[in-house]
């Protein structure tokens, strides 16, 4: 089952549980994935549409991380239970040794030896993990490593 319809499926339970939550969580990202589909003039595939989860996802962290800074708890927990539920649509996460492996092939794949390279190893890796780590703590392993 593709990720729109997994959605769609599940605004239709939370409308038959009145989960008002998750429904106007999945509305949101249903609304960014169809503005993107008309902005390319056509359907999106499933890559496609996983950007616009991973994107989504990200803004809440960033606003999550502002409201904490304000001392807006409340508005933080909004923020939290929207990202666990929009996070539940993602691939299975990759675990820290999972992410080092990739890495680690990665540097040996591109040869690099310094930070200054580090933009060939980020371009092999991102592509390999799409979805499944946050591209920071992908940042900050490439980094250690190469240091």
């Amino acid at each position: 089952m593709s990720l729109t319809q997994q959605l769609d499926q599940d605004m239709k339970a939370a409308m038959k549980q009145k989960d008002k939550e998750t429904l106007s969580t999945i509305r949101m990202v249903r609304a960014s994935i169809k503005k993107v589909e008309i902005d390319n003039r056509g359907e999106l595939n499933e890559d496609q549409a996983l950007e616009v989860l991973i994107r989504e996802i990200k803004q809440r962290k960033d606003s999550l991380n502002e409201y904490e800074k304000a001392g807006r708890e409340d508005l933080a927990e909004k923020e939290r239970r929207e990202i666990a539920i929009l996070s539940a649509y993602l691939p299975k996460q990759l675990t820290e040794e999972e992410l080092r492996e990739v890495v680690v092939k990665a540097i040996a794949d591109t040869g690099a030896t310094s930070k200054k390279e580090m933009g060939k190893v980020m371009g092999a890796v991102i592509p390999l993990i799409k979805g499944r780590a946050d591209s920071k703590q992908v940042n900050q392993l490439v980094q250690q490593l190469l240091g």
